[in-house]
């Protein structure tokens, strides 16, 4: 099913989110969002970070409309030649749409907390959409980001911080720098680093940061922790920050890397992984294989041919069924 009303942007979301929008724009959202499952995780993701703004202004004693003049102030350039996508802020009729959803997050956090002085600052905007995208941060950080994921960050790291705010999936290779500390904000957790490269993953209320080198602060609320090289933490709205946990292989970037590499992982969790890269429907139907080990690399290969290395490896059965494959 294709959609093809009224456009949709983020003030028009914006406008049913907080209940203003008319019978007709309300009626194309909706057949938006039934048209696809891209557009329903679009609008959750849009929604999330509405949510978290109204939070983090609402814990502040802040005069809104002094704030946004100070914002409308500071965003007066574009970023010049630019390979991503850049949006302004201009003037709206109320604060809550006065930019992107996700700007408004950003202005949450970077202006109202005064992180920031009053020089000019753009904030550029990347969207994935449905591929992978790379981005070379001010500093000299790159970042990777999934499909369907979001990255703010300032222009410039003028600041005592490097902050940034993000939506989705994104692996991280943080320049070092010990008296400028990387900074980022998703889902109301915090990820701190001086110099490290790690995964951050938040979709479905979920949070899970998987480090690869260096040392990674995870924090949410009143509680932190620190994760090693092999190691990842789990943060959920009901259970909040999780004991953290050792991992076997990599495969958390798929993304990135385009390899499933396992080393001593269990079989249940390459299936996870396997239903995640290639959109399948896979399931164990033998609890006695699920926690077996397998060691070995899959780079780029059809997901029949992973099937035939874990049927021999095992010595399990693949039914292939309408409603999926079950491994026996």
């Amino acid at each position: 099913m294709s959609y093809t009303g009224m456009p949709i942007n983020d003030d028009l979301l914006v406008k049913y989110l907080v209940g203003e929008a008319t019978p007709a724009e309300a009626e194309a959202i909706q057949n938006w969002l039934l048209a696809d499952a891209a557009n329903q995780q679009e609008y959750e993701n849009f929604k999330l970070i509405w949510d978290q703004s109204q939070q983090i202004a609402g814990t502040r004693n802040v005069d809104e409309d002094a704030a946004f003049i100070r914002l409308q102030n500071r965003m007066n350039k574009e970023v010049a030649s630019a390979p991503v996508r850049v949006r302004k802020m201009k003037p709206r009729y109320w604060v809550g749409i006065a930019a992107s959803v996700l700007l408004v997050c950003t202005v949450a956090w970077l202006t109202i907390s005064h992180y920031y002085d009053n020089r000019a600052i753009a904030f550029v905007k990347i969207e994935s959409h449905d591929k992978t995208r790379v981005a070379a941060l001010p500093d000299g950080s790159e970042v990777t980001l999934n499909s369907h994921s979001t990255l703010i960050y300032p222009e410039r790291f003028t600041g005592t911080i490097r902050p940034v705010t993000m939506l989705g999936e994104a692996f991280f290779k943080v320049s070092p720098d010990k008296i400028k500390p990387f900074i980022i904000k998703v889902n109301g957790v915090t990820v701190r680093v001086v110099g490290t490269s790690f995964n951050v993953k938040s979709r479905g209320g979920k949070t899970q940061v998987i480090v690869e080198t260096g040392i990674v602060n995870v924090s949410e609320k009143s509680k932190n922790i620190n994760l090693n090289p092999g190691e990842k933490v789990l943060v959920t709205k009901k259970d909040g920050l999780q004991a953290k946990e050792s991992i076997r292989g990599r495969l958390y970037n798929y993304y990135a890397t385009h390899e499933l590499v396992c080393d001593q992982t269990p079989l249940h969790e390459l299936v996870a992984s396997l239903n995640e890269v290639y959109g399948a429907h896979i399931s164990i139907g033998n609890k006695a294989i699920e926690g077996l080990p397998i060691t070995t690399v899959f780079k780029d290969q059809a997901l029949d041919d992973v099937l035939l290395v874990i049927k021999e490896t095992f010595k399990v059965k693949v039914e292939k069924g309408k409603k999926g494959i079950v491994l026996r």
